[in-house]
This record gives C-alpha cells, structure tokens and sequence, in this order.
C-alpha cells in the first residue's frame, strides 16, 4: 500500500542512514585519538585495567628516577672509597720505605702528613645531593645508621601497593663492620677518632701501640695508640714499622671489602633500572592491546562507511521521491 501519510521506505533509509553515522562517529573518534576504549562507557572493564596501569607506570616512571639518583649516590661514594684506598697504598708505601736504614723519617712522615690530609679531604668531598656513604652520618660513630634508595613499585595480588628499597647499612664502630672511612657524631658531622681511618689500631686490630711495645722511641716516651689518620712514624724503631705497616694493611683490607660491596649494590641498582624500563615498557604494550584502535581497520571502516553513507542518502531520496510519484496521478 502507497501512503502520503506514511513513508515506511523513507523511514527505514532514514533509520539506516542515522546507524551508519553513529558508526562513523565511533569510529572518526577513535581515529583521531587512537583508542578503541577512550572511557568506561567503551568497555568498563578495560577501561578500569587500563587506567590502573597507567598509574603504575607513572610510579615506575618515578622509580626509574629514583634510581637514577640511588646510583649517582653509590657511585659517587664507590669514586670516594677507591680514591681513598689509593692514598692508602701510598701511605703504606711510604712506610715500607722508612724501614730502609738511614731514611729519615720526618721527611717520610711530611709525606705521610699530606697523604692524611687528602684522605679527610676526600672523605668530606664524596657527597651527591647531600648524602655521603663513607663518612659522616648521624651517630655513625657510636651505632649503625641505615641509608636507603627506592628500587621498586610492586603491586601484590590483593592489590596492595608498596615501594622498595634498597638498604646499605653506615657503620663507623663495629669492628670487622666498619665500611665509611670516619663516623659522625650526632649532628652527622665528622668524628676524626672513630670510623676505618680515625679508629685506633687497637679497638679494630691486632696492632697495639703502647709503652710495652718492643721499639718504643729512645727517650722511652710512652707510644700513643695510634690510628691511620694520626699515624705518626716520626719516633718509631724497629718492630713498631712493622706494626704500623700491619694497621695500613689491615685498613686496606676493610676499605677494600667496604667498596666491594658498594660496586654489587651499584651492579644490582643497574639491573634494576634495565628491569624498570622493561617493566615500564611492557607494561604500555600490555594496556596497548587492550584499549589501541587498530588504526588499519579503523581505516578501512571508515572507507566502507562512507560509501554505505552515500547508498543510505541514495535509498532516502529514492524513498521520498516515491510520493512525488503518486502526485502525478492526479494530474
């Protein structure tokens, strides 16, 4: 039946025509913004994994930082500890040296002296953003003092977040634990007497400085116990050379294991970076395929779109021209 009241083609072109353009919509919008889940209303649940692993990623982005700045730390003290593990040798050097029958050992000793200087001069200098891991800290002198840096953002299975970190302990009193070369006090500035260079030889060594000691200097002066920073061989005879050869030595041997440990907390700091951007990395491909427009299909739609567009404009018009037909009846 023809009716002028009622187009049921025209209606149905015009229904078809106004489905392809929402469909154009969709698909324009993700062509220009690249998602296939823009908003919740897209896909809720990809939305709300994809929008909870972007902020993962953006702490992770943070911890990469983090341990940017952990590493600069670690390798500033590491240059400190292997600056300071040189002078030494030249200390011990010099003391080797003035074994030598004839030597003189003030001259020996102005070296010794300078050698010192340098030791406090590098010990005070191996700081990156105000933190020093060889020396100083509060209460090192007297107890251990914890420095961290961030390594890690976890989320666990209840879905509970924390941060991680990595822990090198500051110890300037323990004997066979000491690893900065002097402690601080509690303000955290230097305490010379305290800490692998400034304590004395007899509270972390077998070395004993003291008046029963075979070699004490020829007026029978009392020898002082005596520390690597204020080692003065100056009076020393005989057996005393050997014992403050075997101080520096065994001060070499306690810097050496405190820059090992250092250099493996530096290799695991840069493991863990390589992992974050790994990490980080996967995790955008992950949240890429779940929410990314495939922008070869979202193209091609487009294409086949448009030209069912152009037949649904076609099909209205033929539609209505239908009841300009039935006026020429009566005519």
């Amino acid at each position: 039946m023809t009716s002028i009241l009622t187009n049921v083609a025209a209606m149905s072109a015009l229904e078809t025509l106004r489905s392809i353009g929402t469909n154009m919509e969709t698909t324009q919008g993700r062509v220009s913004s690249g998602l296939r889940v823009g908003e919740a209303s897209d896909n809720a649940a990809y939305w709300s994994i994809a929008t909870t692993m972007r902020s993962d990623n953006m702490a992770l982005s943070s911890v990469q930082d983090a341990l940017g700045l952990g590493a600069a730390k670690v390798d500033t003290a590491y240059a400190g500890m292997e600056s300071a593990i040189e002078v030494v040798k030249e200390i011990k050097a010099k003391i080797v040296a003035a074994t030598e029958e004839g030597v003189d050992k003030a001259k020996v000793q102005e070296e010794i002296t300078q050698l010192q200087d340098q030791l406090m001069s590098i010990a005070e200098s191996a700081s990156f953003s105000g933190e020093n891991w060889i020396a100083g800290g509060v209460d090192t002198a007297t107890s251990t003092l914890d420095a961290t840096v961030v390594s890690g953002f976890v989320r666990d299975s209840s879905d509970a977040v924390s941060v991680k970190t990595t822990t090198y302990t500051l110890d300037g009193s323990t004997a066979g634990s000491m690893n900065v070369l002097f402690g601080g006090d509690a303000t955290g500035a230097f305490s010379a007497t305290t800490g692998i260079l400034g304590t004395i030889a007899s509270s972390w060594t077998t070395v004993d400085f003291d008046a029963s000691a075979a070699g004490v200097d020829p007026a029978g002066a009392t020898v002082v116990p005596l520390s690597i920073h204020t080692l003065d061989i100056t009076a020393f005879i005989g057996s005393l050379l050997a014992e403050a050869l075997t101080l520096v030595e065994a001060g070499l041997d306690v810097m050496t294991s405190a820059a090992a440990e250092l250099g493996s907390i530096s290799m695991r700091i840069g493991l863990q970076e390589d992992f974050v951007s790994k990490l980080s990395d996967s995790i955008d491909s992950g949240v890429g395929r779940l929410v990314d427009a495939d922008m070869n299909e979202e193209s091609t739609r487009g294409k086949a779109l448009q030209t069912q567009q152009q037949l649904a404009v076609q099909s209205l018009s033929i539609a209505n021209s239908n009841s300009e037909n039935i006026l020429q009846l009566f005519r």
